[in-house]
């Protein structure tokens, strides 16, 4: 009979090199599993505003026929698409609510303006138009 000493070694010790490799590679997909579902929703809220031109056209009309607006800002030029993509965009309920902040320039200056909507039928309603000026600091509210 041999009476060899039976060591045991913990857990740790032999189990890390395979452990902490497979917690790190868990962790990153898990992380670009996440980060890909936000960036495709964004990138689809884009997509749709860039396409959806009556949207930005009828609020400039009406922002275009405020009385206040035409004194600080002027003529609201159309909207370009550049505008759209370095603006904020967020659809909600199956894509029939959307709020939108865009840049507008006019004749005399620059702004913001938001834009909150829904679509009733083909047409969007609004809810809520402002805009929003730096100098002099305003907001003025077009639809509240």
């Amino acid at each position: 009979m041999d009476n060899e000493l039976i060591t045991t070694t913990r857990w740790w010790k032999t189990n890390w090199k395979w452990f902490l490799p497979t917690c790190i590679v868990l962790f990153t997909v898990g992380a670009i599993v996440i980060g890909t579902t936000s960036i495709n929703s964004t990138v689809t809220d884009f997509a749709q505003a860039y396409s959806d031109n009556s949207l930005y056209n009828k609020a400039i009309q009406k922002g275009n026929a405020n009385q206040r607006v035409k004194e600080v800002l002027g003529a609201i030029e159309p909207i370009d698409k550049l505008a759209i993509l370095e603006g904020d965009t967020k659809y909600t309920n199956d894509n029939t609510a959307v709020t939108i902040t865009v840049r507008i320039k006019g004749s005399k200056a620059n702004g913001k303006m938001d834009i909150s909507a829904y679509k009733n039928g083909t047409e969007w309603e609004y809810k809520k138009i402002t805009v929003r000026i730096k100098q002099p600091k305003e907001e003025i509210a077009i639809i509240n």
